[in-house]
């Protein structure tokens, strides 16, 4: 049995900072993806929304937020909040209905409407959260633990300033190609290095911003999207959202230290590439299948990490496979042919489904100056809070 699902329509609002509510973004993200599906709002049989937080009440039922904006209909109704993977789990969720039976097509949305500057914790105090203990307790804000991990690479495997100033030459070049990209204009590794700095050694053009904006899909059963005359859709073939394993011995967000292995062996694989190794395993493909992939480049050094995660090179080797080109457009896989968090920043729920709706344009062959010549296969990555991650794969 296929445990496939069809991709039927994408749909996005630009993203920026626009001053309105993550409601309106979504509402438009999601009316482009009905539109993209030839499916009436009435006919969808369940709606997932991946949450908001930061606008108010309403975000916490992001799922009904936005079917009572399309107009109540009688859908069933999924909120799910995983952080920066919110947007996968809301996609994991319907494709489960799907396969299922509960539903033969299914709305995702996510939206945000980002705060000024870096993220913060919310007012009150949490002691039993490590996300509001890494603030209080050390001050460890986004990008201080994005600069310390660029200092890892650095240290570890001999990455220098100017490959991670080529990570962001190459993604703004292809942000410059995308309409719903909010940075539209190509840079050079010499205004990177001339930007100023946020966390030593990375530069204000190394880190993501924030941002508000909207990202929406349309996924059904094969047997639907045949009936209603997608012969050959787009297909998720797979949904990893694997947790860590004990011991961790690599730090990440937002955790304030790293598990001892002094009793217990560290996993053979790290967090990150468990994600992407769980993704592979269902789809039934490895790494050197795949045309193109969209990672999750909060920092330009923590990109790198990624080509390494995936599979795309061995350990240590990201930085070598940037020089080489093979992650560019053109390259043996080009990673993040959208412009990635780099042109775009970060709204958080709707992240990982923009990730989902690239990979559906560039299998279509419907990118436009962004499309990767006979892309296949593509695989999404990211990493959210308290051991949130996700990868999908899909297919054409």
């Amino acid at each position: 049995m296929s445990r496939d699902v069809a991709v039927l329509g994408a749909g996005m609002h630009a993203w920026g900072k626009w001053g309105r509510s993550f409601v309106e973004y979504g509402t438009v993200a999601a009316r482009k993806a009905l539109e993209d599906a030839g499916v009436d709002w009435r006919d969808v049989q369940s709606i997932v929304g991946a949450d908001t937080v930061r606008g108010g009440y309403p975000g916490y039922v992001a799922g009904a937020t936005f079917a009572k904006a399309l107009g109540w209909q009688g859908a069933r109704v999924t909120s799910v909040y995983a952080a920066c993977a919110s947007g996968a789990q809301a996609i994991s969720t319907a494709r489960t209905q799907i396969l299922a039976g509960l539903a033969d097509v299914v709305l995702v949305v996510g939206a945000d409407a980002a705060p000024k500057g870096f993220f913060r914790p919310a007012g009150g105090d949490r002691p039993d959260d490590p996300d509001w203990l890494r603030f209080r307790v050390l001050g460890a804000t986004n990008p201080a633990y994005f600069g310390l991990y660029a200092r890892r690479r650095m240290a570890v495997h001999g990455d220098t300033l100017e490959d991670f100033a080529q990570v962001k030459v190459k993604n703004a070049a292809s942000g410059a190609l995308n309409p719903y990209a909010r940075y539209r204009k190509t840079v050079t590794a010499e205004e990177v290095a001339a930007s100023a700095v946020v966390a030593d050694p990375l530069r204000l053009l190394d880190i993501c911003a924030t941002s508000d904006g909207a990202a929406a899909l349309v996924l059904s059963s094969l047997e639907f999207a045949r009936r209603h005359g997608h012969a050959d859709p787009v297909r998720i073939r797979a949904v990893s959202t694997v947790t860590p394993q004990y011991p961790q011995t690599v730090l990440d967000l937002p955790d304030i230290a790293t598990d001892s292995a002094a009793a217990v062996a560290p996993p053979a694989r790290g967090f990150r590439a468990s994600i992407a190794h769980a993704a592979y395993e269902e789809a039934g493909i490895g790494p050197e299948e795949l045309s193109l992939a969209e990672v999750y480049d909060l920092s330009t050094a923590l990109e790198l990490q990624w080509y390494e995660d995936l599979g795309l090179c061995g350990e240590g080797e990201g930085a070598k496979l940037l020089r080489e080109g093979a992650t560019s457009p053109g390259g043996r896989v080009p990673v993040n042919s959208s412009g990635g968090l780099a042109s775009f920043g970060e709204a958080v729920p709707a992240q990982a489904i923009a990730q989902v709706c690239e990979l559906t344009w560039q299998l279509r062959g419907a990118a436009g100056e962004r499309q990767v010549a006979g892309a296949r296969v593509g695989i999404t990555a990211n990493q959210g809070l308290f051991g949130h991650g996700s990868a999908v794969v899909a297919v054409r």
